[in-house]
């Protein structure tokens, strides 16, 4: 009967979600294609390594080599005093959602991802700058290696690349401000919990 054949359907594998903590090292290049407004002029503009923190959220469908995470990525990459302007400090946050792709293996899963979404920039008041922010589109794009120590523990290394432009228009006040592009790669290392 009916339930002679439910008996012999293949059981769905179950979905596997997951959280991580994630930490490392930015090292952003320069802001390129730097322009002034209100009349001002700018060269490109040297940006320091700084170290990036951060979490993320989640989800494989059925076990399988796709999935779909939510991340946030803190880091300050200030801009680098010279001779004759002293440096920028400068905050980057980033909100994204990014499409994974994995090899599911049991201990080693190397993986790829793209994604995107508000990059949120922030100039701190200090050295002849004033309190400016900015929300750009951003890009990502990443490569990583995960191993399981446990059933439900892994631990990641990861590279991840970043892009957006952002426009800091009240930087100098009347004076007008800058935009640049923003591009940073990251050096990230993690843990995960999957359940």
């Amino acid at each position: 009967g009916v339930g002679s054949v439910i008996c012999f359907l293949p059981a769905s594998a179950p979905a596997e979600s997951y959280v991580a903590g994630v930490g490392g090292i930015n090292f952003a290049d320069r802001l390129t294609d730097v322009q002034g407004t209100g009349g001002l002029l700018f060269q490109d503009l040297d940006l320091q390594n700084s170290v990036a923190l951060g979490g993320r959220v989640g989800h494989f469908f059925r076990h399988g080599w796709f999935g779909v995470e939510g991340e946030f990525l803190h880091s300050t990459p200030h801009v680098k005093g010279t001779v004759d302007a002293p440096g920028i400090h400068l905050r980057v946050m980033s909100v994204t959602v990014n499409l994974v792709a994995r090899y599911p293996g049991r201990t080693f899963q190397p993986y790829v991802g793209i994604g995107g979404g508000p990059v949120i920039a922030h100039l701190r008041d200090a050295g002849g700058v004033q309190r400016d922010s900015d929300v750009a589109g951003g890009f990502n794009a990443f490569a990583g290696m995960r191993a399981f120590v446990t059933s439900h523990v892994a631990v990641f290394g990861e590279y991840k690349y970043t892009s957006a432009t952002f426009v800091f228009d009240k930087a100098f006040g009347p004076a007008g401000g800058f935009e640049g592009g923003y591009r940073a790669q990251h050096l990230l290392f993690g843990v995960s919990l999957h359940f």
